[in-house]
């Protein structure tokens, strides 16, 4: 059975554990992440707290895409894909994503010239 991913009180932001491959040690890796949603896709933010450099998962997610994203006990294949500030749908996703965790993204994107991308994983069959 899959362990349950807690979430501690019904002000904080939905959780997700996301399931990947260490870019170059091959090794599991697990996370746990802010998620919103789009239709059938999750949407995780690699902001790092706004920090200058990116999270150790998404370097991960960038090398193999191929991941597992876990709500609950329900886990589910994915393809990570990135998505920047240059693609057209970056705005709305933002939103979705910013407002699931109380603004905090808009926050950690003031702190660090890095520009935060949206990462969008995308359930397998």
């Amino acid at each position: 059975m899959a362990p349950r991913v807690p979430r501690p009180a019904p002000a904080s932001p939905a959780l997700c554990t996301m399931h990947t491959v260490g870019a170059k040690t091959g090794r599991a890796r697990t996370n746990g992440l802010v998620y919103g949603r789009d239709g059938e896709r999750y949407l995780v933010v690699p902001s790092n707290g706004g920090a200058a450099r990116a999270p150790g998962w998404y370097h991960n997610v960038r090398a193999r895409p191929e991941c597992e994203i876990q709500i609950g006990t329900d886990r589910r294949d994915a393809i990570a894909s990135m998505v920047t500030r240059e693609d057209p749908d970056f705005e709305r996703l933002w939103k979705i994503v910013n407002s699931v965790n109380h603004n905090r993204y808009d926050a950690y994107q003031k702190a660090t010239e890095r520009p935060i991308p949206i990462v969008v994983l995308t359930p397998t069959a």
